[in-house]
């Protein structure tokens, strides 16, 4: 008998949450859409990332840390925007002028930070890479094109959310993650133009350095407000990235047998863009739920908090497997299942290894999500700053390791 209220309750939340859901499947269905742009891009450019050995280990990492940082920054204005204190207004002491000036900062200072990791790592693996200013070049120049279009629109989102009463915790993550695949990828490219002249690649390496000492500078003499963010960002800036660092190694080491199935070339962005996007909603909504007191830091999770769950996870089984299906007709609608020497596994099997991965990460994402939320409250940390940026960065690289094993576990390549 006691579980007819308790379903009752479920199904009042559901219908509650009713415009929430909406909101979200657009942004999801909008996000996985845009997501495909990369998967296409990274298709596409076989012949450069052999060109510039290297680049792969950046590519996850680079992409990864827009969502870091913008992520971070929506969570952060979906939860001023609940709690009263979100204007409209760039002005330095608003909650807005503050999170423009941390996006630029991080943006350009960690741009720099990840050419430096990814040759560190590249090396560690045995990997052959192009120099460490060939990749700050890539790394910043790239990193700065992307951001400026992502901030731009992340201020956008959080003004429209504002003044329309959208759930910015909803559709924030997928949007500003679809914009960051959308654009972080192609900006990169652009910016690989660049050290194939090794005079103009010295001397924009050389801007690129100045430009990365006087937002440091910058960091130094800002606000205390907005100084406040930037220490906390800084351990997530500088840890989670490695987990996108050790993403890319995974998949540089693995690209001869990727180029044979370019199905999965294609898929792999959009399903890392979208576990991370998934990841992010639940990690924003919990956070502002912790903020305003709907739910408590408890290691065992309230009904609030269990619905998020549930919510995500009907999401994720729907979203990855149209994933696939997307991913199946591309290679065939681009004609990249026709080139020579390539791997047609059949849209069947493209399906099914995109589900299959995504059984294996949805329970990561709900554990990790929940749980580094409710950590970063007990120690006193904005979570906000940690949930988006560390479940993101996660994803990244539980999504393309579990996307290598479901191609195993279905014998995609394996005689590649």
């Amino acid at each position: 008998m006691a579980i007819r209220p308790r379903a009752r309750s479920i199904w009042a939340s559901l219908r509650a949450e009713r415009r929430t859901l909406r909101q979200g499947l657009v942004a999801l269905a909008l996000s996985t859409v845009a997501s495909f742009v990369a998967g296409l891009t990274l298709g596409a450019i076989t012949g450069t990332l052999s060109l510039l050995p290297g680049l792969l280990v950046l590519i996850p990492a680079s992409v990864g840390l827009r969502g870091t940082i913008f992520g971070a920054m929506a969570a952060r204005l979906g939860t001023g925007i609940h709690a009263g204190l979100f204007e409209p207004t760039l002005r330095r002491d608003s909650l807005l002028g503050r999170n423009v000036e941390v996006g630029l900062i991080s943006s350009v200072a960690a741009s720099f930070y990840l050419a430096a990791v990814a040759k560190l790592v590249a090396s560690a693996f045995g990997e052959r890479t192009i120099s460490f200013w060939d990749l700050v070049t890539i790394s910043v120049v790239g990193g700065i094109l992307a951001s400026a279009v992502i901030l731009f629109a992340t201020v956008v989102i959080a003004v429209l959310s504002f003044r329309r009463g959208w759930d910015l915790d909803a559709v924030a993550t997928p949007l500003v993650t679809a914009i960051g695949d959308m654009v972080a990828l192609p900006a990169l490219f652009v910016a690989t133009f660049i050290p194939r002249n090794d005079t103009v690649n010295a001397s924009v390496a050389a801007i690129c350095t100045l430009a990365v000492i006087v937002v440091l500078i910058r960091a130094v003499v800002t606000a205390s407000a907005t100084r406040r963010v930037l220490v906390e960002m800084v351990a997530v800036v500088a840890l989670t990235p490695l987990l996108d660092i050790f993403a890319g190694a995974l998949l540089q080491a693995r690209l001869p047998t990727l180029e044979l199935v370019p199905a999965f070339l294609i898929l792999i962005p959009p399903f890392v863009s979208q576990a991370g996007a998934l990841g992010g909603i639940l990690s924003s909504r919990l956070t502002s739920k912790l903020q305003v007191g709907l739910i408590s830091p408890r290691g065992r999770p309230e009904p609030p908090a269990i619905l998020d769950g549930a919510i995500v996870f009907g999401f994720g089984l729907v979203v990855f497997t149209v994933i696939g299906a997307v991913a199946a007709a591309l290679e065939r609608l681009t004609g990249l299942a026709d080139r020579a020497g390539v791997l047609h596994p059949g849209a069947g099997t493209i399906v099914a290894g995109a589900l299959l991965a995504g059984v294996i990460v949805l329970p990561i994402l709900l554990l990790a999500g929940y749980y580094t939320a409710v950590v970063t409250t007990r120690f006193g940390l904005d979570p906000d700053n940690h949930g988006v940026p560390t479940i993101t960065s996660l994803l990244d690289l539980a999504g393309i390791a579990a996307v290598l094993f479901a191609m195993g576990v279905l014998g995609v390549g394996a005689n590649g």
